[in-house]
């Protein structure tokens, strides 16, 4: 199959390159089911939505990407899509066939160059490319040398908890093998946050899921904050208290949005969103009783 090349967003942070690799965008029904308080009608009234995060008929715009940093001579991933060759549940990510691997080496970090996979949380289109199928039909990682890294409080959470076939069958093919090889590195999340690597610390945002993290960077005076799930979409600046059906906390994760929001707002923190279509990143302003994006250059 002839893979069509797909232009890399980039934007840099002080001395810290951040890359956008994509994997794909999410069809129109996605919104909808995500966030269903994300109405048309709510849609209509956020006018900055359009045209880059909202269709002509007022419906969300979803993608699913991952980051690739350049940090301190490091190459870091924050999360992995959803994968291919993956059984999946929703027909949107199942049994994908993606150039996402062919896109990670053209942006100049082919999978046994990275050292670090940094997971917000453990959820099917965040990790689904933490493996890939041997020729034995095995699950093995698809980063040979990299040390994958997870909350600890998000590992625990998994491991106890019951969870209906669609989960299990992620965690075995996507993060079982991982630990099974020796390269998954489970981190105590400082309730402040907690610096991993320089210029890069781990922020718990809780809601979405009990461990979720974002990924904050610091490099030269410049700031970005890369969401995870806590933020799904733009139109959750506009109204912070619309949650996605998959939170397992909602309350919980409108605080931590509501917080980092307010935290963020008339800074100059670049906020990277996880599942933001192009242009993915931008400013926060207060705007009304909510916020806007305001998007930046890439």
């Amino acid at each position: 199959m002839l893979r069509r090349r797909t232009p890399v967003s980039h934007w840099q942070i002080g001395d810290i390159a951040v890359h956008r690799i994509d994997e794909i965008a999410l069809p129109a029904a996605t919104g909808p089911w995500l966030l269903p308080g994300a109405t048309p009608a709510v849609v209509a009234g956020v006018d900055w939505l359009k045209p880059s995060f909202a269709d002509p008929d007022d419906h969300i715009k979803l993608a699913v990407h991952t980051f690739a940093l350049e940090i301190d001579g490091l190459r870091v991933l924050v999360d992995t899509g959803i994968g291919n060759g993956k059984t999946r549940a929703n027909p949107a990510w199942n049994d994908l066939d993606t150039a996402y691997p062919e896109r990670l080496t053209e942006a100049g970090f082919a999978p046994e160059s990275i050292d670090y996979v940094i997971l917000t949380h453990l959820h099917a289109d965040h990790v689904g490319w933490n493996t890939r199928r041997a020729p034995d039909g095995s699950w093995r990682p698809t980063f040979p040398r990299a040390r994958y890294v997870v909350a600890a409080a998000e590992d625990a959470y998994w491991s106890a908890v019951e969870v209906e076939e669609s989960r299990r069958q992620m965690l075995e093919d996507s993060v079982e093998p991982v630990r099974a090889h020796g390269q998954l590195d489970l981190v105590d999340v400082a309730e402040g946050g907690t610096r991993f690597l320089p210029g890069l610390t781990l922020v718990p945002t809780p809601g979405h899921t009990p461990g979720q993290i974002a990924v904050a960077l610091t490099s030269g005076g410049h700031r970005a904050l890369i969401t995870g799930d806590c933020i799904h979409h733009p139109v959750q600046l506009a109204e912070p208290t619309l949650c996605s059906c998959v939170d397992i906390d909602p309350a919980a994760a409108v605080r931590t949005r509501t917080r980092l929001l307010d935290e963020l707002a008339d800074t100059d923190t670049l906020l990277l969103g996880s599942h933001f279509p192009p242009p993915t990143a931008g400013v926060v302003r207060r705007d009304g009783d909510g916020f806007r994006l305001l998007p930046a250059a890439h």
